[in-house]
């Protein structure tokens, strides 16, 4: 039991207050009475004599609870035993142990509602401290003793690095500081992904003392995105990485520098709409999906395959060289044209294109693109079937093909393009039954260019188009001249694959015709057989528009191409133009007559007429007329004429043409 002499220290600091056993208070010191409490109004039951101390609450005179911390002391005076309070106000700091708790439970809360963890670190203890919930996210109970060491064997090994060469970046530089990492769990097994955000802190040096940081477990975003990305960076069709991701595999490539770099292979399925065609989208898809199996197999380890779109195709292999590259893509087209594809219920057989170029140190995206498109271009012009590895001389034909339509474009713009108007002779009258028109660059710049050398260039672009329609314009204005209406002439021209295919070409020309007032049967088309059997449903489409008009239809260069008779079974012409190829010795015997009269009696058993070209002399007429050839047309029938100089009113009606009723 104390004395009273043994808490005389205490008095001045702390509200003492002497009690008797019967309640009665005896003494208090002057803290006490500052206090203002009286005994009476404590419940000091709660407190043992000599126990722990206790906070009680006492009621304020303005209503508010203050709490005071007792502790008994028993004492005795005088042989007395007695019981010595000492009692402290610690309502402020209950309040602040209120707020604190408060706030770690609001902290708490919100960390596990938001999935974020904080951790803090003692820069010069070297110390670290997690949040409950953040052990919780890592998979360790609340309140585990987690030392840096331990926590370094959960990190992924491959973001290790990453992490410390950010810590210590952050912590030379000062400020915030962001990275992103994977983890196992306390389980060694899970991995997770964790988005972590902190800031260092100085003290007044500038020396780092402290680090706090958060940590947001991002498994379940990370895994939409990757799942995002993979669905940008592949076709949904042949599950092989696509443009964007194939063009990034090249920029990574040239990025390298190095040499060899490698190369590019640029692939195109040859003839690929005909499949599409005649087939159906479906089994072109097929075809797709069966072609990118296929080449994978065939591809040395290492490279990349990718779709571009359509039926386009592209390889990156690195550290290639040129001729390797070419030896691949050879082996590609091999591996196609010796493969069936197991649909249609039979073995469709698909050959390819493929242009080759190397990547070198310096060049960029672009360049090589353009370098294995140029070979491309140069695969399918050869024939198709083939690969192609691009040479500096390509470039120099792209740069004369680039010139060319410019040079047409800019002579269509200016009103510089002509027509020549070649006769049409019924063998057996010497009538003049139509005229083809026969496009001419007249601009007056040298050299000149004749059709054969701008054309194919033009019918690789855009521009043929407007040239098929400013042709089919004019021929039209050429129709409703006076001069060609009251000769009831008719034209025939020529129509480019490209407007075959264009929806709604037909429609416009029976427009064209109508609204200029010109009867349709004086409008013939023609389309060569290369053409309409690379287009059999384009071919149909345009002749149901054509011939319920009205409008002739032709197929010009028959047997230049295929020469498939099955072709004039399908197709609705109502003319067929034999090549000149089976014509200009027909009159010398041989094999040429045998197929002329073959084409003669397929036609006219399909109700089709037949016109033989390139009649070149005159021993031709009999020999034609003969195997019942119904008309001709070449240079000794009648040379081209400018179509301005067959429309003047002075009889330049039969100019270059056998005149009416005289046997040519």
């Amino acid at each position: 039991m104390s004395t009273l002499p043994a808490l005389a220290a205490d008095a001045a600091f702390t509200a003492m207050v002497m009690v008797a056993p019967d309640g009665r208070c005896l003494w208090s010191n002057p803290a006490g009475g500052r206090l203002g409490v009286a005994p009476e109004q404590l419940p000091l039951a709660p407190v043992e004599p000599d126990g722990p101390a206790v906070e009680l609450p006492v009621p304020g005179d303005d209503g508010a609870t203050r709490w005071l911390q007792v502790r008994c002391h028993g004492v005795e005076h005088e042989g007395q035993p007695l019981r010595l309070y000492e009692m402290r106000d610690v309502s402020d700091e209950r309040r602040e142990r209120e707020r604190g708790r408060n706030f770690r439970w609001r902290l708490a809360h919100i960390e596990q509602l938001a999935k974020v963890g904080t951790w803090e670190w003692d820069v010069l203890t070297d110390t670290v401290v997690w949040s409950d919930v953040l052990l919780q996210m890592f998979g360790l109970p609340p309140g585990t003793n987690l030392d840096y060491e331990s926590y370094r064997e959960l990190l992924y090994p491959d973001d290790v690095a990453m992490i410390e060469r950010t810590l210590e970046t952050a912590l030379r530089t000062g400020g915030p500081f962001a990275y992103t990492h994977r983890m196992y769990l306390a389980d060694r097994v899970t991995l997770r992904v964790f988005e972590c955000y902190g800031e260092v802190f100085a003290d007044a040096t500038g020396a780092p003392v402290r680090v706090l940081g958060t940590a947001h477990d991002i498994t379940a975003t990370q895994q939409v995105q990757d799942q995002l990305t993979r669905l940008a960076e592949l076709d949904p069709l042949t599950d092989l990485p696509n443009r964007r991701a194939l063009l990034a595999r090249l920029d990574d490539l040239l990025a390298e520098g190095r040499k060899p770099s490698g190369a590019l292979l640029l692939i195109d399925i040859d003839n690929f709409k005909d499949i599409n065609d005649v087939h159906g989208h479906g089994v072109g898809d097929d075809v797709l999906r069966v072609l990118a199996r296929l080449l994978l197999r065939q591809l040395p380890p290492g490279t990349v395959l990718g779709r571009l779109g359509g039926d386009e195709f592209a390889v990156v292999l690195p550290g290639a060289y040129a001729d390797d590259a070419l030896a691949v893509a050879e082996a590609l087209c091999n591996a196609a044209v010796r493969t069936p594809m197991p649909l249609a219920g039979t073995g469709l057989r698909v050959t390819l294109s493929i242009g080759a170029a190397s990547v070198e140190p310096g060049d960029t995206r672009d360049a090589v693109l353009a370098h294995a498109d140029l070979a491309l271009y140069e695969a399918k012009n050869a024939g198709r079937n083939r690969a192609r590895l691009y040479l500096p001389e390509q470039y120099r034909h792209a740069v004369q093909r680039v010139n060319v339509v410019t040079r047409v474009r800019k002579a269509l713009d200016e009103n510089r393009m002509r027509l020549d108007a070649q006769p049409i002779i019924n063998l057996s009258t010497g009538e003049v039954v139509s005229r083809e028109l026969l496009i001419r660059l007249r601009d007056g710049q040298e050299p000149a260019l004749p059709p054969a050398e701008f054309l194919p260039t033009v019918e690789r672009d855009d521009l043929i188009g407007e040239l098929d329609r400013w042709v089919v314009t004019t021929a039209t204005t050429a129709l409703a001249d006076p001069v060609a209406a009251a000769a009831g002439m008719r034209f025939d021209i020529n129509i480019s694959a490209r407007s075959l295919e264009s929806p709604g070409f037909g429609d416009w020309v029976v427009r064209t015709l109508r609204a200029a007032g010109i009867e349709a049967s004086r409008l013939g088309l023609e389309i060569t057989e290369t053409a309409a059997i690379t287009n059999v449903a384009a071919v149909r489409n345009l002749a149901g528009a054509l011939r319920d008009a009205g409008c002739r239809l032709s197929l010009d260069d028959f047997g230049a191409g295929f020469g498939s008779f099955a072709y004039l079974k399908h197709l609705p012409f109502s003319t067929v133009k034999i090549a000149g190829d089976f014509v200009r010795q027909a009159d010398h015997g041989g094999a040429d007559p045998v197929l002329i009269d073959a084409v003669v009696r397929a036609a006219h058993g399909l109700g089709m007429r037949t016109v033989a070209e390139s009649v070149e002399h005159a021993a031709l007429v009999p020999a034609l007329r003969t195997l019942g050839v119904d008309a001709g047309q070449g240079f000794h029938l009648g040379r081209p004429v400018p179509l301005d100089e067959l429309l003047r009113p002075t009889g330049g009606e039969w100019q270059g043409a056998a005149p009416p009723g005289r046997r040519p």
